[in-house]
């Protein structure tokens, strides 16, 4: 969300702005309503403080024997209350009209942003490690897991396309990253470990940006809560319709949870192997600070979530998404690109943004500078520290085998208890058994 009086000071520059993002000039509807808004509240006041000054000057005139006077007033205070409800009903139109439009505007990109729409404009920021050298010819991760105890027809029988099931050491290894990537997070980088709910009403997700725009990503329950897309809606909204103790900023925490989205904007992208799931688990970092210590968080948390990475020794970038590119809410967003040697590309696998206070204006999340008389917005970000799914794609990739196995990465050893590398299944390794590759059907 926007603050009007901004646009109201400067709106060619917020239509300026807004361009950077693809996002035709909305400014001058917006003041023209503001101001219509603000016409009808003053008049509005003026009724109510007329009405209120008549009513006291009735039982003056009727004490005084005035009772033309009296009869006069009472009519003027019958008229004010008709004309008050319709004032207010033009208020709450008005308001609902500059909300709908402003709601669904994008943050403004920082000016170290780099221009752009596309993901072709996106800044080189940095790399870390080396390429592996490998002597054969490397699988990508889909058919690295259907040889490790990936079931697809389980799966697609259970719950459709874009699902998962996993088994025996494939699966073990998708739970030590999630416990690994959380530990980091939380013991060594300070973010407090948090469990939050999965399920969330309407305004936590219109706190952080899903709706009303992108309500169409997620999944809608029966009883009107929403599957969370990603952490960050349940543990940036602890901070909502909350004014905060300036001592205990900055807020700092993580969590891994399961994720679900629709992917409707999605069609047909990476319908193979684990890239693109409805189902999967991320570990989030969201911190909330005070304004002037945003951008040193925003740095802290790429690090943390880099961190990873290094530990697990495998090769990525760091890309400055252009003002296009990056998520509705966020001013400024890097995306870590893990290299994925089986695909002989780079791919994202976590974006760490910060919001500025796009999100706090949304959730009414504020704190107390201290001395000040009035509370301030404090800044939001998140980052993904890592998404589960994706850096298992990462590690069997870039620890493949020629013969189809896969090393464990050592900082994954103390999760691994003694398991040294992940091998193809067999028929009967599972239950119920299943077919090896290839013999299915």
């Amino acid at each position: 969300m926007h603050d009007i009086r901004l646009i109201r000071d400067d709106p060619s520059g917020f239509d300026r702005q807004l361009a950077r993002r693809g996002v035709e000039p909305v400014a001058a509807g917006l003041v023209a309503t503001d101001a219509q808004l603000r016409e009808v509240q003053t008049e509005m006041q003026a009724a109510q403080a007329r009405r209120n000054e008549a009513s006291k000057l009735i039982g003056k005139a009727m004490a005084g024997g005035n009772t033309e006077e009296a009869e006069g007033l009472k009519a003027e205070v019958a008229g004010l209350k008709a004309r008050i409800p319709e004032l207010e009903e033009r208020e709450r139109t008005l308001k609902a009209e500059l909300d709908s439009v402003m709601s669904a505007l994008p943050n403004l990109p920082a000016a170290d942003v780099p221009d752009g729409l596309t993901e072709d404009d996106n800044q080189f920021v940095k790399d870390w490690g080396e390429k592996p050298s490998l002597s054969f010819t490397p699988k990508p991760h889909d058919e690295l897991i259907d040889l490790l105890g990936m079931d697809m027809e389980a799966s697609a029988a259970i719950a459709g396309s874009r699902f998962a099931v996993l088994h025996q050491s494939l699966a073990k290894l998708h739970r030590m990253l999630g416990q690994f990537m959380l530990d980091v997070q939380s013991e060594e980088h300070g973010f407090r470990e948090t469990w939050v709910p999965l399920l969330v009403r309407d305004e936590a997700m219109y706190g952080t940006g899903q709706l009303p725009k992108f309500g169409e990503d997620a999944f809608h329950t029966d009883d009107g809560r929403w599957l969370i897309s990603t952490a960050e809606v349940s543990l940036t909204n602890i901070a909502r319709e909350r004014i905060l103790d300036e001592r205990f900023l900055p807020l700092t925490m993580s969590a891994l949870t399961p994720c679900f989205r629709s992917e409707a904007g999605a069609a047909g992208r990476d319908t193979k192997g684990l890239i693109r799931q409805h189902q999967f688990e991320k570990v989030e970092m969201v911190a909330v600070t005070r304004p002037e210590d945003s951008d040193a968080m925003h740095e802290r948390m790429l690090a943390n979530a880099e961190a990873i990475l290094q530990k697990l020794d495998i090769h990525y970038r760091v890309m400055l998404l252009s003002a296009g590119d990056m998520g509705a809410g966020a001013r400024k967003t890097y995306d870590i690109e893990v290299w994925l040697p089986g695909q002989d590309t780079y791919r994202e696998i976590s974006s760490v943004s910060n919001c500025g206070d796009y999100q706090a204006r949304r959730m009414n999340a504020r704190f107390r500078p201290e001395g000040a008389k009035k509370p301030e917005f404090v800044h939001t970000l998140n980052g993904s520290g890592l998404a589960v799914g994706r850096t298992l794609v990462a590690v069997l990739e870039n620890y493949q085998q020629e013969d189809g196995s896969v090393l464990i990465p050592d900082a994954l050893k103390p999760y691994a208890r003694g398991l040294e590398k992940l091998t193809p299944i067999q028929p009967g390794d599972t239950y119920p058994p299943v077919p090896a590759a290839g013999a299915r059907g």
